[in-house]
């Protein structure tokens, strides 16, 4: 005698796999999302790095400045450095504990830039272990646009005491008492090999997964709805 089917079963399979199908779809569909942004992010950054450097954005261009408009852009500027408002920020490094040496640069037209210029270690902090650049002083490097944003696990900046912990512009030279300060900063590119800070060492290589990610998670929708179709055609067949 045949048997019937098992709609409770069956409702309760198919619910499930249709919400398998539909997650592992989604998630496909957002790495291949990311992909085309990440695949675009490396075209545009190896497309400015190697370009000759143009005049740093002065504040008529300031509102208009983005991560897609401007950032890695080479830009060169000239100024004195205020060497008295430099800030360090935390970063791990090759050497363990490490700081970025962020240092206002005062323009001529009264304008103030920070200049990124490099990594230092932990013993290497204090201003007094290294030389100070005087007099007019000339930067190339590329412009990064404001780390407003910390990571989910990131520690906020403290400006009361001066401990910072992502390059969030707006926070550092409000603390300083900057006026008339640009929304960006300049990695300064290397200057002296030998010397601290260590300039150069802005990231520029960016790993690329996301199509391994986007097959991966297609293949498990793709394994959920064979299993539901299995399941499907053994409760036909009782």
């Amino acid at each position: 005698m045949p048997r019937t089917l098992r709609w409770p079963r069956l409702i309760i399979v198919t619910l499930i796999a249709l919400v398998g199908i539909a997650g592992f779809g989604a998630l496909g569909i957002w790495q291949v999302q990311r992909l085309h942004w990440k695949t675009a992010l490396i075209e545009r950054v190896e497309s400015r790095i190697h370009a000759e450097p143009v005049p740093a954005p002065g504040p008529a261009e300031w509102s208009g400045l983005s991560a897609e408009t401007a950032e890695y852009r080479r830009v060169t500027l000239r100024g004195h450095f205020l060497n008295a408002d430099e800030v360090q920020i935390y970063t791990p490094t090759e050497w363990g504990p490490g700081y970025w040496v962020l240092t206002p640069l005062a323009r001529d037209d009264g304008t103030v830039v920070m200049i990124n210029r490099g990594l230092v270690p932990e013993d290497r902090k204090n201003p007094a272990t290294r030389p100070a650049p005087e007099g007019a002083q000339t930067v190339t490097g590329l412009l990064r646009i404001s780390e407003d944003k910390g990571w989910l696990f990131s520690r906020d900046n403290n400006p009361a005491a001066r401990l910072w912990y992502r390059r969030d512009i707006g926070s550092i030279t409000a603390a300083l008492g900057l006026h008339d300060a640009a929304p960006y900063f300049v990695d300064q590119e290397l200057t002296d090999p030998e010397g601290w800070p260590l300039g150069g060492k802005t990231v520029v290589a960016f790993r690329n997964a996301h199509l391994s990610y986007a097959l991966t998670w297609f293949g498990l929708a793709a394994f959920v709805a064979l299993a539901w179709g299995l399941v499907l055609r053994s409760e036909l067949r009782r």
